[in-house]
């Protein structure tokens, strides 16, 4: 009667560990529960170059992208300006930089400079 005491006791250890997640499949790739909810996208880059400083600790910069008409299949170019995060006020207009999207900062500023690739001339 003992080991059967034993038996079921070993079985109900080993069904607790499976759904607390201890022993996981190492051929899935499937995040865990705790790891899918502190997961996130990833966050979008782009260049473009600076095109006003007036303001401190922010930048202008354009983006230009050439895209295909859905129509004509001519490439047309489509700017952008995105409103920048510039913490030590390095970039300078003319300046071609890297800039990755963040949080909201303010109504417009949803970015922030990430590095100067080339400075102005």
């Amino acid at each position: 009667m003992a080991e059967d005491n034993t038996d079921t006791a070993v079985a109900a250890e080993g069904s607790a560990s499976d759904e607390a997640g201890v022993e996981a499949d190492p051929t899935t790739d499937a995040p865990t529960s705790s790891e899918a909810s502190t997961m996130r996208n990833a966050r979008k880059v782009r260049e473009g170059m600076v095109t006003s400083t007036g303001m401190d600790k922010t930048i202008v910069v354009t983006v230009t992208d050439r895209v295909r008409h859905a129509k004509y299949n001519k490439f047309v170019l489509r700017t952008k300006k995105l409103y920048t995060h510039d913490e030590a006020n390095d970039a300078g207009v003319g300046d071609r930089v890297r800039v990755m999207e963040i949080r909201p900062m303010s109504k417009t500023k949803r970015w922030r400079l990430v590095e100067i690739i080339e400075r102005a001339r």
